[in-house]
């Protein structure tokens, strides 16, 4: 798990089913642009919105892109529950080469708990897991004494960390691991230097080769360049996530023409015209 991978929206068509053609058509752009992997059925995908029948069609469409390219492809899976969790690790992994499974949400359950979760998870999916840590949205923060234990775990690969700055237990996670990945797209530029593998970010599907470049800056120790693509990148990511993900993403994406319709599912809503403008003017400014 190195190099930037992209959690993949999921286009809709006009009638709402998954636009397969419009998801082929961008995952080939995608992995055409650089980037290292697809991660399918994430948040950014809409994946809890899915029927079962349409999470397949997904993971099959990225499935053949993925070969196509010859790159990993990732599949979200997990929730509140250890037994749903391994059922669906059981059933994904057949597609998948690693596993992005969340943090138990709501519950909080103890750090024990969330340990014997992973393993529970690991031994059954029998491909490698990526830990997704994301304490503000699923209530649950990890001691980073924890996070270093499963990432140390023989069933992981690596951890997409969402910490939402760059903390103390950020800066000791990527002082003493190698495997983590930012999955706060803002902080993709100060983790990569600190020596983050790479991200999971979500912004990928409008700008994969100015974030690919960037992560290339940082290995090559062109500081000047990582520098200068960050700060130009900034006001992409704020415009993105200026409403709740993956509405702008979505309506960056259909006015590109990389893919046919804009269209969420509730509760989420497009967005506003105004938000469109802006992360369109933010794209033109990024340059690359």
């Amino acid at each position: 798990m190195r190099g930037i991978h992209v959690p993949i929206v999921t286009p809709f068509a006009a009638n709402g089913t998954v636009d397969v053609p419009s998801l082929e058509r961008l995952a080939h752009h995608l992995l055409g642009q650089g980037a290292a992997g697809l991660v399918a059925l994430g948040t950014t995908g809409e994946a809890p919105m899915l029927t079962e029948g349409e999470r397949r069609t997904v993971i099959d469409a990225c499935r053949r892109v993925s070969d196509a390219h010859g790159t990993p492809l990732t599949i979200g899976a997990g929730t509140i529950g250890t037994d749903e969790s391994v059922r669906q690790a059981k059933e994904r992994a057949e597609a998948a080469d690693l596993l992005l499974v969340l943090v138990p949400y709501y519950l909080r359950p103890s750090d024990e708990g969330v340990i014997e979760h992973f393993a529970a998870v690991g031994a059954a999916a029998g491909v490698p897991l990526v830990v997704y840590n994301v304490p503000y949205r699923t209530g649950k923060t990890l001691r980073v004494e924890t996070l270093l234990t499963l990432l140390a775990a023989e069933h992981v690969a690596g951890a997409k960390h969402c910490a939402g700055a760059i903390d103390a237990d950020t800066l000791t996670l990527l002082a003493r691991a190698g495997n983590v990945l930012c999955g706060d797209d803002a902080f993709l530029y100060p983790m990569l230097q600190l020596g983050a593998a790479g991200g999971i970010a979500a912004s990928a599907n409008v700008a994969p080769a100015a974030m690919v470049a960037m992560a290339e800056a940082v290995r090559a120790g062109d500081a000047e360049r990582a520098r200068s693509l960050h700060q130009a990148f900034l006001p992409l990511a704020r415009a993105l996530f200026a409403e709740p993900s993956p509405g702008v993403i979505k309506a960056v994406l259909a006015e590109l023409g990389l893919i046919d319709q804009a269209g969420v599912r509730a509760p989420l809503r497009a967005p506003a015209r105004a938000s469109l403008r802006a992360a369109m003017d933010a794209l033109t400014g990024l340059g690359v």
